[in-house]
Order: structure tokens, then C-alpha cells, then sequence
């Protein structure tokens, strides 16, 4: 675990490139590994004692937590199964968690879980200082990407159990344990809306272009969590579902370009071809914020010589990212340790050429009918 991501902690560290890892490798019997065991942060920014900032971690179990339950005091948790569902129990009731689904745990709540599928994985979005929230509608209205009334919450569940216990807090990055008398899932009822919730993907509302041209990815945000600059958010949470695709005159993919974000991105499971080589489910690709990216020249080429008719993109399958308006640092575990590491092979690139450059002479002949002053590059051609 790691919670403090300034570059001061020389257990972190800055990427100017693009980075991705293969698939994180699942713990092995003999060894028993549950949930708080095998947590590995991957990147984050800040530090949980600044009250802004955020974690990505992985979730590598083969063991369900018996007598023992886990509260993180530093923030919320954003769960993400990729291989194998979670049985969660709260304080306010049970949560069955698949592959597909994300389920949100706010700080200070206790919880424990189990793996009734056997050996696990996932992603885990931590954040700080914030909460997560539905993204503003704007033009849309009241209807679109992911509906309120589309998100669960549990029912009060107790257990009568005077058996010892253990609970693990989460403060500042560390574990501190402590142990009691009796189960912590003695809640009769509850109120408010404090309250862990899930979310099937599935049930998100797509929103693209029906005419040319993309809409801005903003349109992929199932939840938002405002960082205290206004109008900028600290971590938005997209994702790539099956969808139409029908814009015209259009290159579909997204474009060559740098931006501002950084991102993270994971694959629960299914395809997404050109993002890069290895690009496998339980696996992930990062970008920190202006770093060029794109599509690999194969897909380039699908793109640019396919007929454009209405089609069915992303099918059986959903990719998400986790985007920053902050710089990450990355972990010792992440660039070290976790033997998943590798860069983006360049080749991929390779056969990219300035597609410009193949129409210089219809640019001269068009400039010429409209009496337009020579452009500026005839002279160096």
C-alpha cells in the first residue's frame, strides 16, 4: 500500500511515457491471500492527510475474509470486479458485486469480503477528499449516462455473533489493527444517504454523435468527484460500452492527441482492439496528462478505408478509465515489483504518415480555382 504520492517519497515515481502492464498475477494456494492482503496501489496523487487527492489499486485475492473486517479511514472506495464476484457485507446490509458491476464503499464504514467464485481480481479507485457524484446532465436534461434510479443500495442485515473479531482501520496509508468481542454487522436498521450502492454497466445510457464528428469523451462519465478548484474535477469515471457508432465523413476512433488528463485505463473484460499490444482483462494502460496517444496503424487503416455504415462497436465487452485532472506518481510496486510492467511497443505507430501530405496537389488545385494567395509550404516542398 502507499498513500502519499508527492515527489518527495522516493518510493514513487514520475513516467513521462506511456506505460502498461499485462494481466496482475491472482495469489496461488498454499498461500491465503484475502481482500485487505493483497491491496497493491499502482498510482495516486496527494495524500490522504491533505484531504485531496486520489489511489488506484488492485485487489489480487484467492481467500475470503472470515472473522475480520476492514474500515478505511483516508477515503472512498470506487470497486471494480474483473475476475470472480464479491459477497460484501456492510454495516447497512449485504452487496453482491460481479464483474460488470461497480460498487462505491465511503470512508469510515466498515465492511468484509468474501469470494464465492474462488481467487479474485479488480480495480479500486480511491479518493481522498471527495465524493463521488452523477456528472451534470447540461443539455441532456433529466435522462442519460447512468440514471439514479438505476444504482442499489443494501438492506439492513444484522448477525447475532458474539465470537472475536478483528478490524483492520485504513489511516494515512497504514494498517492498524484491533480486535473485539463480537461481529461489527450488528446493524438493526439504518437512515440517510451515507450509504454504500452499485451500479450495473450495463444499464448506462450511451450518448454519441448521430450526424459527424465526436462529442467530447465527458460523455462516458458514470460518476465525477469534484477536486476544490471549481468546475474541474479531481477523478472522473468513464467507460467504453457496447454502442451504436454512425457518424459519417468521421475517422471513428479516438483521435491522435494529447490532453490535459491523465488517465488510467483497465479492461473488465471482452476486446478493445489498438489500444495497445497485451492490452488483456486485469491488465492496464497509463497516460499522464499531454503524452501523445492513439489507436495503433491497423486500426488506422480499418478506420480510414471501412465503409462508414452504422455499427455495433465495443460488443461483449467494457473498458473504463479512471481520468485526472492531477499528475500521478507511480508506485515502486507498479514499476518494479509487479513484473507486469512493459511500454507501449512504438512499432505499432510505425506506418502513421501526415495524411495531409498525400493531397498537396488537390490543396494547390483547389487554392488556385478560388484565386487564393500560394499557401505558405509551397515554398519548402
Amino acid at each position: 500500500l502507499e498513500s502519499n504520492f508527492l515527489p518527495l517519497n522516493p518510493k514513487v515515481h514520475a513516467s513521462p511515457t506511456q506505460l502498461a502492464w499485462r494481466p496482475f498475477d491472482i495469489p496461488k494456494a498454499p498461500n491465503s491471500v484475502d481482500f485487505i492482503d493483497g491491496l497493491k496501489t499502482l498510482a495516486g496523487n496527494g495524500d490522504p492527510t491533505l484531504r485531496e487527492g486520489l489511489a488506484i489499486h488492485m485487489y489480487l485475492a484467492n481467500a475470503s475474509m472470515q472473522n475480520k473486517a476492514f474500515c478505511n479511514n483516508d477515503g472512498d472506495f470506487l470497486i471494480l470486479p474483473q475476475l470472480g464476484r464479491l459477497d460484501i457485507q456492510t454495516e447497512f446490509g449485504k452487496l453482491m458485486v460481479r464483474p460488470g458491476e461497480l460498487v462505491v464503499i465511503q470512508r469510515g464504514l466498515k465492511f468484509k469480503v468474501m469470494l464465492p467464485d474462488g481467487p479474485s481480481r479488480g480495480y479500486i479507485q480511491e479518493l481522498f477528499g471527495s465524493h463521488y457524484v452523477l456528472p451534470e446532465l447540461g443539455p441532456l436534461g433529466a435522462n442519460g449516462l447512468a440514471n439514479a434510479r438505476d444504482f442499489e443500495h443494501p438492506l439492513a442485515h444484522f448477525n447475532v455473533d458474539q465470537s472475536p473479531w478483528n478490524i483492520v482501520y485504513k489511516l494515512c496509508g497504514k494498517l492498524f489493527n484491533c480486535s473485539q468481542e463480537h461481529t461489527p454487522f450488528d446493524v438493526v436498521a439504518w437512515h440517510g444517504n451515507y450509504v454504500p450502492y452499485k451500479y450495473a454497466m450495463e444499464k448506462f445510457v450511451s450518448v454519441g454523435s448521430i450526424s459527424k464528428d465526436h462529442i467530447d469523451p465527458s460523455i462516458f462519465c458514470v460518476l465525477t468527484a469534484p477536486s476544490k478548484a471549481p468546475n474541474v474535477p479531481l477523478a472522473d469515471f468513464l467507460i467504453f460500452s457496447p454502442r451504436w457508432d454512425v457518424a459519417s465523413n468521421t475517422f471513428r476512433p479516438p483521435y491522435y492527441h494529447r490532453n490535459a488528463a491523465t488517465e488510467f485505463i483497465g479492461l473488465l473484460y471482452g476486446e478493445y482492439g489498438g489500444r495497445s499490444d497485451a492490452f488483456q482483462p486485469g491488465g492496464a494502460s497509463y497516460e499522464t496528462g499531454f503524452c501523445p496517444h492513439g489507436v495503433s496503424y491497423d486500426e488506422f487503416k480499418k478506420a480510414t478505408e471501412s465503409d462508414l455504415k452504422p455499427m455495433r462497436v465495443q460488443e461483449g465487452s467494457i473498458m473504463f478509465m479512471f481520468e485526472s485532472s492531477m499528475m500521478m506518481t507511480i508506485t515502486d510496486y507498479a514499476m518494479h515489483r509487479s513484473g507486469k510492467l512493459h511500454e507501449h511497443e512504438p512499432k505499432m505507430w510505425d506506418n502513421l504518415k501526415a495524411q495531409f501530405m498525400n493531397h498537396l496537389s488537390e490543396v494547390k488545385a483547389d487554392v488556385q480555382t478560388a484565386n487564393i494567395p500560394k499557401p505558405r509550404f509551397d515554398s519548402i516542398i
